[in-house]
C-alpha cells in the first residue's frame, strides 16, 4: 500500500492501531544517496573503528535525505497456530517546507540510477511526499507559528500566494457581506498557511477549511472580531493543527517509538542514522551518544544480516548476503524447516507482493526482513530442540532464541563487522559476539601491519587478535619463546584459548593468531 501526503493524515488512526497490536515491525529505507565522495583521511577505511566510521558516515547522512520508508507490521493471528499477517506500507517522504524550514539535500547519480532501475516513482516523492521534521526543527517552527513570527516559503511560494490574494481581493470588490468563495485544490498544512496569509492581509474576510478547499467569507469588522474571540476555528485553535500537519511523518515516528515494538532491518545501520537525523535530533558528534539515543528510541533491534551471517556458518547454505537471496534460500528445500515454519499472509489492501517481487521497493524489502526473521527464528528453535519435540512456536519463544543477536547491528566496511547498540564502546562482550575481521591480516605480505594500525585498530595490549574472535587478555606475558622476545613491545601478551605467534611488525609489536 502506497501512502503519500494526500492519504497520510486519514491513515494515522489505522497505522497507530496496527503498530500497537504488532509483534514486531520490519523496516527498510531508500535514500537520495548513500555515501559522499570523500577523499583522503575522510574516506571510509576497512580499519575504521566504529566511532571513526560513524563520524565519516554522519556527513553523508546530513547531505542526503530519505525518499521512501517501507514498514511491514507483523501481527500473530489470534487462534491460529504460528500464523502472521503482514501490513506492508510504502511512505513517500519529502522534507517540510514551511515557514523558516527549507532543507537542502543532494542527489547521488548512482543512487538515482539504481532506484530508476527498480521502478521508483520520483513523482510521488517530489509531488506528494509526506512532510517531516526532527525535534530541533519542530521547536523552531512551533515558536514561530505560536508567536506569529513566520514567513511564507516554498510550500506555496510567494508568487502563488500573491495570485491567491489578488483573486480574493478582486472578488471582495464585488462581494457583499455574507458572500463566500472557494479556493479549491489546497489541502494539508498548506491550506492553513493560505488562511494565515489571507487573514493577516484582509481584515474584512474570514476563512474556514472544508473538504472542497478553503472557504473565504466576507464579514464586517465587528463580526471578524467576534469570530476571532469566540470561534472554535480561531487562529489559536488551529495553529496547533498547522504544526501537526507540518510534522507529518514525524507524528507516526513518535507513535512507533512509544509502541516499543522490536524493529527489524537488514544491514540497518544507515537506516538508524537517518531515523535519528530526520525524525529525532541532528546526529551528535559523539558516537556513544548516538548509540544511547537509538537504544532509548528502539530498545529491541534485530539486524537479519547479522543473524543470517552468523548461522549460515553452521548450516550447509550457500553464502548469500543479499536480502532477496536469503529469503529465497529460506523458502527452498535447503531449509529443513521449510514446511513446518511460520505461515505469513498479506493483509487486505497489501496484496501487491503476493505473486510479484518488487526488490528495492521499501515496503517489499521490509516485508522480506520480517519474513526472514520469522523463518530464521524457527530454524534456530528447531536446532535448539533437535533432540526433543519443538514446543508450540510463538513470537516470545522466537525472541528467546534470537536473544544472542538482539541489538547487534551489522557494520559494512569497517574494522569490526558489527556494533552492540546497548553497550558503550570499550565494554568487552562475550567471546561469541566479538568478531574481528582478522583474516584480512592474513592477506598481507609476511602477516605484517604498521604497529600504529595494530595498536589503534586491533586494541593491541587489550585483546588477543585471532581469526574471527577477540578474547579478553588473561595474562601479561608472551607465549613461550617468540622470535621477538628481545623486544619489549606494548602488544606482548598471552590469551585464552591458546594462540600461535605468527610474526612481527617493524617496531616489534606482535600479531597473534589462534591455532
Amino acid at each position: 500500500m502506497d501512502i503519500g501526503a494526500d492519504e497520510f493524515e486519514q491513515s494515522l488512526p489505522l497505522l497507530q492501531e496496527l503498530v500497537l497490536g504488532a509483534d514486531f515491525v520490519g523496516l527498510d529505507i531508500e535514500f537520495t544517496g548513500l555515501r559522499s565522495n570523500l577523499s583522503g583521511p575522510q574516506q571510509i577505511s576497512l580499519f575504521d573503528l566504529p566511532s571513526e566510521w560513524y563520524l565519516k558516515t554522519r556527513q553523508s547522512v546530513q547531505q542526503f535525505t530519505i525518499c521512501q520508508i517501507g514498514l511491514s507490521v507483523f501481527s500473530s493471528i489470534e487462534g491460529e497456530s504460528n500464523k502472521y499477517v503482514a501490513h506492508s506500507c510504502n511512505f513517500f517522504l519529502f522534507p517540510t517546507t514551511f515557514g523558516v524550514l527549507d532543507s537542502e539535500f543532494s542527489f547521488q547519480a548512482s543512487s538515482v540510477q539504481f532506484l530508476n532501475q527498480y521502478g521508483f516513482d520520483y513523482n510521488k516523492f517530489l509531488k506528494n511526499g509526506i512532510p517531516y521534521m526532527n525535534e530541533e526543527q519542530e521547536k523552531k517552527i512551533k515558536h514561530n507559528i505560536l508567536t506569529g513570527n513566520w514567513k511564507v516559503r516554498s510550500s506555496l511560494d510567494k508568487d502563488q500566494i500573491k495570485v491567491v490574494i489578488d483573486e480574493v481581493t478582486r472578488w471582495l470588490d464585488l462581494a457583499e457581506e455574507g458572500d463566500w468563495m472557494t479556493l479549491p485544490g489546497i489541502a494539508g498544512f498548506q491550506a492553513f498557511e493560505v488562511q494565515l496569509v489571507l487573514r493577516k492581509a484582509l481584515p474584512d474576510i474570514w476563512t474556514v477549511l472544508r473538504d472542497q478547499g478553503v472557504i473565504v467569507k466576507k464579514v464586517s469588522t465587528q463580526h471578524r472580531w467576534y469570530l476571532e474571540t469566540t470561534s472554535c476555528d480561531r487562529e489559536s485553535c488551529w495553529k496547533e493543527k498547522i504544526l501537526l500537519s507540518a510534522r507529518g511523518f514525524s507524528v507516526f515516528f513518535q507513535m512507533l517509538v512509544k509502541a516499543r515494538k522490536p524493529l527489524v532491518g537488514h544491514n540497518m545501520m544507515m537506516d538508524l542514522l537517518h531515523l535519528h537525523e530526520k525524525f529525532f535530533r541532528p546526529l551528535p558528534e559523539s558516537y556513544d551518544e548516538f548509540k544511547l539515543n537509538i537504544h532509548n528510541l528502539f530498545p529491541v533491534l534485530i539486524d537479519t544480516k547479522n543473524v543470517t551471517k552468523d548461522i549460515w556458518k553452521e548450516l550447509n547454505f550457500p553464502r548469500v548476503s543479499n536480502l532477496s537471496e536469503v529469503y529465497e534460500v529460506l523458502n527452498s528445500d535447503l531449509n529443513p524447516t521449510k514446511n513446518s515454519g511460520p505461515v505469513i499472509i498479506h493483509a487486505s489492501r497489501c496484496e501487491k507482493y503476493v505473486e510479484t517481487k518488487y526488490p528495492h521497493e521499501a515496503a517489499y524489502d521490509a516485508f522480506l526482513c520480517g519474513s526472514v526473521l520469522l523463518k530464521v527464528a524457527h530454524l534456530l528453535l528447531w536446532k535448539v530442540h533437535s533432540a526433543v519435540p519443538i514446543p508450540e512456536p510463538s513470537f516470545p519463544l522466537y525472541l528467546d532464541v534470537l536473544a544472542p543477536y538482539v541489538n547487534q547491528v551489522n557494520l559494512i566496511r569497517a574494522g569490526v563487522p558489527k556494533i552492540h547498540a546497548e553497550h558503550p564502546e570499550g565494554v568487552q562482550v562475550p567471546p561469541d559476539t566479538a568478531d574481528l575481521p582478522v583474516p584480512l591480516l592474513e592477506t598481507l605480505p609476511g602477516h605484517q601491519l604498521p604497529a600504529a594500525s595494530l595498536q589503534r585498530h586491533y586494541h593491541l595490549g587489550l585483546h588477543c587478535v585471532s581469526p574471527g574472535r577477540s578474547w579478553p587478555v588473561r595474562a601479561a606475558r608472551p607465549p613461550a619463546a617468540p622470535s621477538c622476545l628481545h623486544a619489549t613491545p606494548v602488544g606482548l601478551f598471552a590469551s585464552h584459548p591458546p594462540c600461535k605467534w605468527i610474526g612481527t611488525v617493524p617496531t616489534g609489536n606482535c600479531v597473534l593468531v589462534s591455532t
